[in-house]
């Protein structure tokens, strides 16, 4: 049995990246039980999703990193998709140095991974060059995940803005209505569908069902985030009934028959 130690940087009113991921390598773990999971997280002061917490949050990771090294993680993931991607295309890849700066200062080699970067590293896997996305944002912020995903060369071809800004209030939608939202966006065309372009958002239970349903990949901030950490670790990114990205190595990109 190996112990894998996971640091997470959440917002402070983050409810569901301590949820979901847990969920799906608990998952993992009953399928491939060489390997276990065990989290340790930091949070950063964020309430509601606007400009300037988000920017306010995002100064915070310096401080979260060094207390998460404490703990000599294996692997550290930063979880605020927007904070990241409200800061202009590529800014992923300066989040993710600075907090390798701090935790290397402080004696600690773990990789760090940003659930900005995953998500664009699962479109990636999946091959997928146009997509659609459901967010929880206000339409601004949205468009700004829109333009940072383009700015990647991937297709934003639909988008949809539940418009909540409340932090708590965006961990309390229910996932179940995933499966209805998903309907009102144009698919034709698309080679994936980002079900929850945020961490906050739940929607694990709804990723295999929908995906089952239109026959195209279906992922989320937080699968996507999950591919990454079994990545780094070395592990193959394999967890049951999470969507195609999260099937294997080799599987992501499989059609069903």
């Amino acid at each position: 049995m190996t112990d894998h130690h996971i640091g997470m940087i959440v917002p402070s009113s983050n409810l569901t990246m301590e949820t979901e991921l847990p969920r799906m390598l608990r998952a993992r773990e009953e399928t491939e039980p060489g390997d276990r999971f065990v989290f340790h997280s930091a949070r950063a002061r964020m309430q509601h999703v606007d400009p300037e917490q988000l920017r306010a949050m995002n100064a915070q990771a310096g401080r979260a990193a060094a207390e998460l090294a404490d703990a000599r993680p294996d692997v550290v993931a930063t979880a605020c998709l927007v904070a990241i991607m409200a800061q202009g295309p590529g800014y992923h890849c300066t989040a993710e140095d600075d907090i390798t700066r701090v935790l290397r200062a402080e004696g600690c080699a773990a990789p760090v991974v940003s659930s900005a970067g995953a998500l664009l590293s699962g479109i990636a896997a999946l091959g997928a060059r146009k997509i659609a996305i459901i967010t929880p944002y206000l339409k601004p912020l949205t468009q700004a995940v829109a333009d940072y995903i383009e700015d990647a060369g991937v297709e934003v071809v639909d988008a949809l803005s539940l418009e909540v800004p409340d932090n708590l209030a965006v961990a309390r939608l229910d996932p179940a209505d995933l499966r209805e939202h998903h309907r009102k966006l144009d698919l034709s065309g698309v080679d994936a569908l980002v079900l929850s372009a945020c961490v906050q958002m739940p929607s694990l239970p709804s990723i295999q069902p929908v995906e089952d349903e239109i026959g195209i990949p279906v992922l989320s901030a937080a699968t996507a985030t999950t591919h990454r950490i079994l990545t780094e670790l070395g592990l193959e990114p394999r967890v049951p009934g999470a969507g195609r990205l999260l099937a294997g190595t080799g599987d992501e990109t499989r059609r069903p028959a």
